[in-house]
């Protein structure tokens, strides 16, 4: 039959029929096909999309010079959905036992371009190089530098350890001089490598399936990541490896939810960490979080007025912004009758969302391009804001801020930080202005010690301290490299604690 006289959907099937070696069964899409489909249909939806969810175990990508041409066909015609395969990186699948790799050998394309970043922005930590920037703490390799005054120039990585395999010194001179001091961190950098290298394997990930809302009789353990996932009802987590997967998306929603939850694991007891005025704070805005049964029903018989939605305010978002909205939801699941409304604000808030620019423009109705997702569930909203909160304050856009509907969030904020601390400068009075929970983390204890420190400092006497500073327990439990000093291991969201600006009670005097 000539192709001119064949319908499009027949050709379709004939040309993408090439590549497939098994028969397609009714109603499963070519060339999405996912291994899920196949074995367990009606099981819960992972977060990613299916392009991501793709495995070796289905249909291999087409090779436009090997590839045959179905009959009828002009012989420079490529089967369907070649050219969607043609730029695209083949899939890996690389074994539990076969996932440590030098990062300028990985066959991973990605993480050999993170090699080669590294290789030509990350200095050499020996310390007979000169300082090429202000040590940031005393375990700083920058700080042993200062000490001894080297005289070498800087230079940049080149040589990778081969027990870690990440590039961390400039020859192998100076790694195996200095390998007392990298010995310290070297299984930890190979756990970093090996978790990034399983992340490119091409298996599939169930630790990031999650659940959906579960009957509100069952209560949450909010003791730690175990009791939580399993009173969550979250799928069996049997591997460390996947459970540092897990914890490193959760711990953005599951540590707000730890501070604001009834079933909060810190309290005013002895090394609870929470101080009155914190249980003050957070005790107004449970009473909005877990409100109490209204009779609310379908029919006009269960109309009910409804409380305003419940605002948290996440400021200088960076990465936690593009994370997959069905992390995000698990919020509204620990608080099932609560409406709630997350606001990313900060100038990096669409990094790795590139896919929704252009930006709306800027109108009168929405004065400052904020991106609103409202149909993401029943009760949950979320707006991104490109912009600085400062300028926003000033204008009144969010104003009259209320503490038992109100809330700010900073993940790792860096507020004593040289090179961001002037972007909170002004900032930092506005927040203590409005009398609202301000909940921080931090990378490290040295990083939110120091962040302490010059909240204190910069608005003495007008800061109440909520939550003693101390380490999270729902911190993510995987380690991340900085690219561009590979020896700076952080985890996310390490520290927690919180403050508000000062509140005064007048007092009546005969």
């Amino acid at each position: 039959m000539q192709s001119g006289y064949t319908c499009q959907r027949c050709l379709r099937i004939l040309q993408s029929a090439i590549g497939v070696s098994s028969i397609v069964r009714p109603g499963v899409e070519l060339g999405f096909v996912t291994r899920r489909q196949y074995s367990q249909l009606g099981r819960k939806v992972p977060s990613f999309p299916a392009q991501q969810r793709r495995t070796v175990a289905s249909i291999e990508p087409l090779n436009e010079r090997s590839a045959p041409v179905a009959p009828g066909l002009p012989q420079n015609a490529t089967s369907f959905g070649a050219e969607d395969h043609r730029d695209r990186p083949e899939r890996l699948l690389l074994q539990p036992n076969n996932l440590f790799h030098s990062f300028s050998n990985s066959p991973a394309p990605g993480i050999r371009r993170r090699a080669a970043f590294m290789k030509s922005h990350a200095y050499c930590p020996h310390p007979d190089h000169r300082q090429t920037r202000l040590a940031l703490s005393p375990q700083d390799p920058e700080a042993k530098k200062a000490e001894r005054k080297s005289t070498q120039p800087p230079a940049f990585v080149n040589f990778e350890c081969p027990d870690c395999g990440l590039p961390v010194y400039c020859s192998e001179k100076h790694w195996m001089d200095d390998y007392e001091s990298h010995s310290e961190i070297c299984d930890t950098l190979r756990q970093a490598n090996e978790d990034d290298h399983d992340l490119h394997s091409g298996r599939y990930h169930p630790e990031f399936e999650y659940p959906g809302p579960q009957y509100e009789d069952i209560l949450p353990n909010m003791t730690n990541w175990d009791t939580y996932l399993y009173t969550r009802e979250y799928d069996a987590i049997n591997e460390d490896r996947s459970m540092r997967h897990a914890t490193r998306l959760l711990t953005y929603p599951v540590t707000i939810a730890s501070v604001i939850h009834e079933l909060s694991p810190y309290n005013i007891r002895d090394g609870g960490r929470l101080t009155v005025e914190g249980l003050k704070s957070l005790s107004a805005l449970r009473y909005n979080l877990h409100p109490p049964r209204s009779g609310t029903g379908p029919d006009i018989k269960g109309l009910r007025l409804s409380a305003p939605p419940v605002r948290i305010f996440i400021l200088g978002a960076r990465a936690e912004s593009s994370l997959p909205r069905d992390v995000w939801i698990q919020l509204e699941y620990l608080f099932p009758r609560c409406r709630m409304h997350l606001i990313f604000i900060g100038p990096e808030s669409m990094a790795n969302r590139d896919a929704e620019f252009p930006l709306p423009e800027r109108t009168p109705a929405n004065p400052f391009g904020g991106i609103v997702e409202d149909r993401l569930s029943t009760y949950t909203k979320i707006t991104t804001f490109v912009e600085y909160y400062h300028t926003m304050h000033k204008a009144s856009y969010f104003q009259p801020f209320d503490p038992y509907f109100d809330c700010f969030v900073l993940f790792h904020p860096g507020l004593g930080h040289p090179a961001s601390v002037h972007e909170w400068e002004e900032t930092l009075p506005q927040l203590l202005e409005t009398k609202v929970p301000v909940i921080c983390t931090g990378y490290t204890e040295w990083d939110m010690q120091r962040d302490k420190k010059w909240v204190e400092e910069k608005m003495a006497g007008e800061v109440d301290m909520l939550m003693e500073p101390g380490e999270n327990r729902f911190r993510s439990l995987r380690w991340d490299l900085n690219d561009v000093d590979p020896g700076d291991l952080s985890c996310g969201n390490w520290g927690l604690w919180a403050f508000r600006g000062k509140r005064y009670e007048a007092t009546m005097k005969d």
